[in-house]
């Protein structure tokens, strides 16, 4: 449910509404026309929400699930593997 804001339109209100206050609703609930606490008119103010993450991050183990392979910058054209499948380490000097 999300968590919607509101705050006095009128003159008069109390210290509940004055500022703004937070209510969980329904996203089929009407929005309140007037405070809880004192009965003066409100308005729902406009927020920005707050999405959950549910992609899959770029940690190790995460990486390895999802079939990839990382590599870490160990000296100038040097890369050594830290997940995946894969060499374990990338060059692009060349063998003496």
């Amino acid at each position: 449910m999300p968590i919607y804001e509101y705050h006095a339109t009128g003159k008069k209100s109390c210290e509940h509404c004055a500022e703004t206050f937070e209510i969980m609703q329904k996203l089929s609930d009407k929005s309140l026309k007037s405070c809880p606490v004192c009965h003066h008119p409100v308005s729902r103010k406009v927020s920005l929400p707050s999405p959950s993450n549910s992609n899959p991050t770029l940690q190790q183990g995460e990486l390895e699930k999802h079939g990839f392979t990382q590599f870490k910058k160990v000296e100038k054209g040097v890369y050594e593997k830290t997940a995946g499948k894969g060499p374990r380490y990338i060059s692009d000097k060349e063998d003496p």
